[in-house]
């Protein structure tokens, strides 16, 4: 065989392996699991040394946020803001909430007092929220600033009539929405049963996004948990990497 023909056959196997490899890796089964309400409590902490690429959910103006999202964001991990919001039930909401009784002024002056605080964060999702987003009009302010920031929001679906997708997609700022709640229950076995809900949902949509919260029930579980993602083919994943998949892949989030 001349060095051509070798040459040349080399060139193809090379190129039909990267391919190959384009292929299979968009493909590949991609999980996002984020944890949000950090930074109420200093037990906190712990939850930064659950295993691979976790993303966090800081409340603002907690008495530990921004000390947990420097080291979260020293370790790599994607940051998000966990904005409260008015809620249908009117629970009590924290500092750097936003209600429906504020304008457009004061919803861009609370979110920038946030990011103030945090200016590594790369987006926001909802704390609580059951009332806010279901109104377009604070939704569509919310969106307004983070298009002006360059930043995304991922929906928690606190509830199933939210209009804050529509609101983002209207003004052209990346969104997500949450699939799976994994601790709504602080039982091993319930964790168990909705870890197994997001592997299932994962591998029909090739990717799902799931939320917990920083217990330490939910901390023991999901160390247990999230090694045997690769025993599924699924890889764990920073949100971030989801944000980067068509819109048009987009799936209702599983209700409770």
């Amino acid at each position: 065989m001349t060095l051509l023909k070798i040459t040349t056959m080399r060139s193809f196997v090379i190129l039909w392996l990267a391919l190959f490899s384009v292929e299979g890796n968009a493909k590949m089964t991609q999980v996002a699991i984020v944890i949000d309400d950090m930074g109420y409590r200093y037990t906190d902490k712990h939850a930064l040394t659950l295993p691979g690429a976790i993303t966090y959910a800081f409340l603002p103006h907690t008495t530990y946020g921004k000390k947990l999202a420097v080291q979260a964001n020293r370790d790599n991990h994607d940051v998000l803001i966990h904005i409260p919001m008015e809620s249908q039930n009117r629970k009590k909401l924290g500092p750097g909430a936003l209600t429906s009784s504020m304008n457009e002024q004061a919803v861009s002056e609370s979110l920038t007092k946030s990011f103030a605080e945090i200016p590594f964060a790369i987006g926001i999702n909802n704390h609580m929220g059951s009332h806010l987003t279901q109104l377009y009009q604070p939704m569509a302010w919310t969106m307004a600033f983070l298009k002006q920031n360059d930043l995304f929001f991922l929906d928690s679906k606190t509830s199933p009539n939210s209009k804050a997708q529509q609101a983002a997609i209207d003004f052209g700022v990346p969104v997500k929405a949450r699939h799976v709640f994994l601790d709504n229950e602080l039982t091993e076995h319930y964790i168990n049963q909705q870890f197994e809900q997001l592997i299932r949902f994962s591998q029909k949509y090739q990717t799902a996004i799931a939320i917990a919260h920083p217990h330490p029930e939910t901390i023991a579980t999901l160390n247990k948990l999230i090694p045997t993602l690769k025993s599924h083919g699924i890889e764990l994943v920073p949100l971030s990497r989801l944000y980067q998949v068509p819109r048009e892949s987009e799936v209702t989030a599983i209700s409770e």
